[in-house]
């Protein structure tokens, strides 16, 4: 049961944080927050994703580069370039790895403006983090599992964040219905996101790329934004200057 309760927390963490601070704060800036709220959810991201840690700066970058090149041959991670899945996040790690190692200057209209914490990236980047990591998951494992098949979880933690990267850009973009033509492929695979804290909502996030809730249609539910609300209301982010969807007007017929 340990083990179990540990693979979901670790999940429902990595993909929480990784959408409300990475995607839709940093990337995105769908709303504000203090200096030092900013540097607290930073922090919390390093350890809620651990040895699968994601540069803000390097997938904020890489995001608005996807958004801008929408399923054509120049965007980074779509399931139009690739035969698999496996091979689509192969070739974005290499890109994503140019500019979170500062490697590769990016087109000027991709840079700036996000969460750029360089003292945090080389902790998270060096051998000595992960390998901690690492031991710390290897040992709970070691004494908590109670089945040989629950080893087979034991990986998942280490690439976690690159996990839903993938779940996120391969699913989005093939599974599913969609509500707007966006001149992409992006598609609405779950109508209640609780797989990937409402990132699977592509279609509608592909038409209002602004939008905090990516939710759009009466049915559909967004776990994150939820959360984002409450922040909302305990006045940890600012939501006020965000744009909201307009679906009643644009909705186009579900496939």
């Amino acid at each position: 049961m340990a083990i179990l309760v540990l693979f979901v927390v670790h999940w429902q963490l990595s993909v929480f944080f990784q959408s409300f601070f990475l995607h839709r704060y940093g990337a995105h800036k769908q709303f504000t927050m203090s200096r030092g709220w900013e540097r607290a959810f930073h922090l919390m991201t390093y350890l809620a994703q651990g040895p699968s840690f994601l540069s803000a700066r390097g997938y904020a970058i890489l995001h608005r580069m996807h958004h801008a090149f929408s399923d054509t041959p120049k965007d980074p991670h779509s399931p139009e370039n690739y035969e698999n899945a496996l091979t689509m996040m192969l070739a974005t790690k290499k890109t994503y790895d140019g500019f979170a190692y500062r490697r590769v200057e990016p087109e000027a209209r991709f840079d700036g403006g996000m969460p750029d914490w360089p003292a945090l990236d080389r902790l998270s980047q060096s051998w000595i983090a992960r390998i901690a990591w690492g031991a710390l998951f290897v040992l709970f494992y070691w004494r908590f599992a109670t089945h040989a098949w629950m080893f087979a979880l034991l990986p998942l933690h280490f690439v976690m964040g690159p996990l839903h990267g993938a779940i996120v850009n391969w699913c989005g973009h093939r599974y599913g219905y969609r509500n707007f033509d966006n001149r992409d492929v992006s598609r609405n695979t779950l109508a209640f996101d609780f797989l990937t804290a409402g990132e699977l909502f592509q279609n509608n996030h592909h038409k209002f790329a602004m939008s905090p809730n990516f939710a759009a249609r009466w049915f559909e539910l967004d776990p994150s934004y939820q959360v984002m609300r409450l922040f909302s209301l305990l006045g940890i982010i600012d939501m006020s200057g965000a744009q909201t969807m307009r679906y009643e007007e644009e909705v186009a017929p579900a496939e």
